[in-house]
């Protein structure tokens, strides 16, 4: 049965950077397609957006399998990237979340600067509320180096695609990087409307008995529970560093966890692994904040950013 967010008197409503959002929760790209799969389970239209999984200007295939291993609390993925461009998002799947009134946030991926780019070059005429600038992906300009571990790549990545576009850019970070504020203010400098962080932590898993790496690639991006602490460490040093909001991301399961990240100083959150194991993960943690804020005399959601007392 299609679940939708519980009544309640509590203002709700937050502004990322432009992107106006009818409740603070999202979808962490990757995890949720288009919203297509999801549809028999949450309402689409009733989440703050959708953030669809990344689009690269053509298909890409995605890596070898194995592909995805699960690890305590938490799991690994190998993916790749893989989706099957942009054309097709933009003739079927931007147009499916549109017919239903749902907020279209757009991963944009891509190999090179120019890349992402044209990926919001072909967006600029579809339904779609902001970007989601992932830089976390490899750049083939500079030998397969993560565009968004160097200063200087993440300022012309997001220098470049502020002029392709005058629509909301929420760029996304790695933490692979050993200090994400700099990189924050970085992309800010170069006209990021938002900051949108964790992406997944490198990690790997063995099988012991058989002496091989669980997956293909051999390493992978770890999400999960088990992510969580760093996550908030990271949303609270960015929130911090810079004068843009946050989305952070990176463990969500309860309503409860959205608000750590709330307090931390995220305006919004996004919820990913958790849809795997639960697809009514979204409105449950939705619901989780609506109890939250009445227990609390919360009237307006907003209060709740950054009002961590350390």
């Amino acid at each position: 049965m299609q679940r939708s967010p519980k009544e309640t008197s509590v203002k709700l409503a937050v502004n990322l950077g432009g992107l106006a959002m009818k409740n603070p929760v999202t979808t962490a790209s990757g995890t949720f397609g288009a919203g297509r799969e999801y549809h028999d389970f949450v309402d689409v239209a009733a989440l703050g957006a959708v953030t669809t999984k990344g689009v690269s200007l053509n298909g890409w295939e995605g890596n070898a399998s194995p592909r995805i291993a699960e690890t305590a609390s938490g799991m690994l993925n190998s993916i790749g990237l893989q989706n099957p461009g942009v054309a097709h998002l933009k003739e079927v799947e931007l147009p499916w979340l549109a017919e239903r009134g749902a907020t279209a946030m757009v991963n944009v991926s891509g190999h090179s600067f120019d890349e992402y780019v044209a990926v919001i070059e072909a967006l600029e005429e579809a339904p779609v509320a902001a970007y989601e600038v992932n830089i976390s992906c490899p750049n083939v300009d500079a030998g397969g180096m993560t565009m968004g571990c160097h200063v200087p790549s993440v300022e012309k990545v997001v220098g470049m695609c502020r002029a392709a576009t005058k629509r909301p850019l929420i760029v996304k970070l790695t933490p692979n990087v050993t200090d994400v504020a700099e990189i924050a203010r970085a992309a800010e400098a170069a006209g990021a409307d938002g900051i949108s962080l964790i992406n997944t932590l490198l990690g790997m898993a063995i099988d012991a008995r058989t002496r091989t790496p669980k997956l293909a690639r051999v390493v992978g991006g770890f999400s999960g529970p088990a992510v969580k602490p760093v996550a908030l460490r990271m949303v609270w040093q960015v929130a911090q560093a810079v004068k843009v909001p946050v989305l952070g991301m990176g463990g969500i399961s309860t309503g409860e966890d959205a608000v750590e990240f709330m307090l931390a100083g995220a305006t919004a959150v996004a919820v990913g692994t958790a849809n795997f194991v639960n697809p009514t993960a979204t409105v449950d943690v939705i619901d989780g904040v609506i109890d939250y804020c009445e227990e609390q005399g919360v009237a307006d959601v907003n209060e709740l950013i950054g009002a961590l007392t350390c």
